[in-house]
């Protein structure tokens, strides 16, 4: 009975919930997944480490500006007036 109970509690609350923004966590959680498991059975824990930053970089990269940026050698030269 407390099974039942304990599913559709999960069940009423996974439905309630809206979508997800995982942007970043799923390869952070399969990068830190690997290497928890590698360093000493700890998958669960490098997962969750991982998503949360893979989320912390992918919120970073959204912050910066887009500006498109030209290489050094494709800039104009101000001291040779070129």
């Amino acid at each position: 009975m407390k099974f039942a109970i304990a599913s559709l509690a999960v069940a009423v609350f996974a439905l309630a919930a809206g979508p997800a923004a995982a942007k970043g966590c799923l390869k952070g959680a399969v990068v830190g997944g690997i290497a928890g498991h590698y360093a000493g059975h700890h998958g669960l824990l490098g997962a969750a480490a991982g998503c949360l930053y893979g989320r912390h970089r992918a919120k970073e990269q959204e912050q910066k500006p887009q500006a498109p940026q030209r290489p050094e050698h494709f800039q104009e030269n101000s001291q040779t007036g070129m």
